[in-house]
């Protein structure tokens, strides 16, 4: 087949045919998860307005937001994998019409607290397009695929925080915000219902790999194992960092927060166990050297996307209040001044996924993007009220689009790891990305803001050093899916 030029690739993304099609159809439908996820920040002073909150109740909700996303991405990963992408998706965007409702006809702070709860499973839906785009892609397209599904897909933040308050003023009267959200709801529902009959999970004649043993992820070898086990903990330890701000705000008590503390080591110890039972074949090195995959990847992946994606979600969350403390903005003005981070998605995360795909090297084009996002975030860490408000705005668009790209270069990886269990690393990596989000807000709490920018930029400088021992992934540039009409020796279950 042809070598594509870049032109073309880019130009045949406009179609609505083929593969494009089911990737156009995919970045929209995790585009409306992020639109529901994020639909109560642009009210969250209308709400509490409202309904008569304490400060603290208000920050209760904006935790319960993303509080289980973690270990929900992990256990979606796991679903997708098993029932493929486009059932999981249509359960996922179907499911959002519950919570998204209630959450709209609300009236007391322990519903809205409970249907929070339940949106923040829905930021989950990220993980299972990147296996579905993977799965319609082949190696050599699919760092742009994947970016622009993440990119583009990932603007349903800053469309909501853009065009819900829009929506809530037309419709008038005080309770705009509850028909402006639960419009998202009815939207998520009925584009599920279409999703599900409109994409299947691969092209005709393409076989979809499934994991050999289900409840963990499958590793090859007993260094994986351990591995595995290691990754598991900060996943489960940031939800008793969580526990503990939520003591903080005073909605948990001393007693309950050990309690969850100690409910989280009894997990532990569970999936701890269950990683062991599905990984019996590994610890008894029986898989061959050809089905074999190195648990490292996973690892230094995880590590990146806490880095990338885990300080764009900490750093949206604070710029705002950043702007109108340094430069005197308006909460307005410092709210679009902010917004400048997140509208790079558009075309950053795109082309890191581009970047990947041509330079030949898909290690050394992520380790050159962490570099440069930590010089990025050097250069806000000097943002002072001596700056000019346009070129701190420019800063932060600089910094954003090396973060971003690096997203995308993160993602142009994941799916080559190992098809059959993409999903779950998907799910992991994911993860992670909240991990460090919330590690880096609780650093927040203690720091001032240059100080937490140039943390975030050391952290960048050590995943930098970690991808030096990141393997380049095996046919990343492979010209065609190596499995059409059959399964390959490698991923066959």
């Amino acid at each position: 087949m042809p070598e594509l030029t870049t032109r073309q690739r880019l130009g045949s993304l406009w179609s609505f045919q083929g593969r494009a099609r089911v990737l156009h159809l995919t970045w929209f439908a995790f585009f409306l998860t992020f639109v529901v996820w994020f639909n109560f920040a642009p009210f969250a002073n209308t709400i509490q307005a409202q309904l008569n909150l304490s400060d603290t109740q208000i920050e209760t909700i904006g935790l319960a937001n993303v509080a289980l996303t973690v270990p929900a991405r992990v256990l979606v990963g796991m679903a997708l994998d098993r029932w493929g992408p486009r059932r999981t998706f249509a359960a996922i965007l179907m499911f959002a019409f519950v919570p998204c409702t209630t959450f709209a006809l609300a009236t007391s702070f322990e519903l809205l607290l409970a249907s929070r709860l339940a949106l923040s499973l829905v930021g989950a839906g990220f993980v299972v397009g990147i296996r579905m785009v993977a799965e319609w892609f082949p190696p050599r397209e699919v760092g742009l695929a994947e970016g622009v599904y993440g990119g583009w897909g990932n603007f349903g933040s800053a469309a909501a925080a853009l065009t819900l308050p829009t929506v809530a003023t037309v419709v008038g009267g005080p309770h705009g915000w509850r028909i402006a959200i639960a419009i998202t709801g009815v939207i998520a529902l009925v584009y599920g219902l279409c999703y599900l009959r409109a994409v299947s999970d691969t092209p005709q004649g393409r076989f979809y790999a499934q994991p050999q043993r289900q409840g963990a992820l499958e590793v090859t070898s007993p260094a994986g194992v351990l591995g595995l086990i290691l990754v598991h903990l900060p996943m489960i330890g940031v939800l008793g960092v969580l526990a503990w701000r939520l003591q903080m705000v005073g909605f948990l008590s001393a007693g309950v927060t050990w309690a969850v503390i100690a409910v989280l080591a009894a997990v532990f110890v569970w999936q701890t166990r269950r990683v062991v039972q599905v990984n019996r074949a590994a610890l008894a090195r029986r898989y061959e050297p050809s089905d074999q995959y190195p648990f490292r990847s996973v690892a230094i992946l995880c590590v990146v996307y806490a880095v990338t994606f885990g300080s764009e979600l900490a750093v949206v969350s604070m710029l705002p209040t950043f702007f109108a403390d340094t430069f005197g903005l308006s909460a307005v003005v410092a709210g679009a001044a902010g917004s400048a981070y997140a509208v790079m998605n558009l075309v950053s995360r795109a082309a890191g996924g581009l970047f990947s795909d041509v330079l030949g090297n898909r290690r050394r084009t992520l380790l050159v993007l962490l570099l440069a996002l930590a010089g990025g975030y050097a250069l806000l860490a000097g943002i002072g009220a001596g700056w000019p408000v346009v070129a701190a705005v420019a800063a932060v668009m600089l910094c954003s689009f090396f973060v971003q790209a690096g997203e995308g270069a993160t993602y142009a990886i994941v799916p080559l790891v190992k098809r059959r269990v993409s999903g779950q690393i998907s799910g992991m990596v994911g993860a992670y990305g909240n991990v460090g989000a919330l590690l880096y807000l609780t650093l927040l709490i203690f720091a001032s803001p240059s100080v937490f920018f140039l943390a975030i930029g050391a952290s960048a400088i050590a995943a930098a050093i970690a991808c030096r021992w990141l393997p380049e992934p095996t046919d990343g540039f492979a010209a065609d899916h190596p499995d059409v009409g059959a399964a390959t020796a490698a991923d066959a279950p």
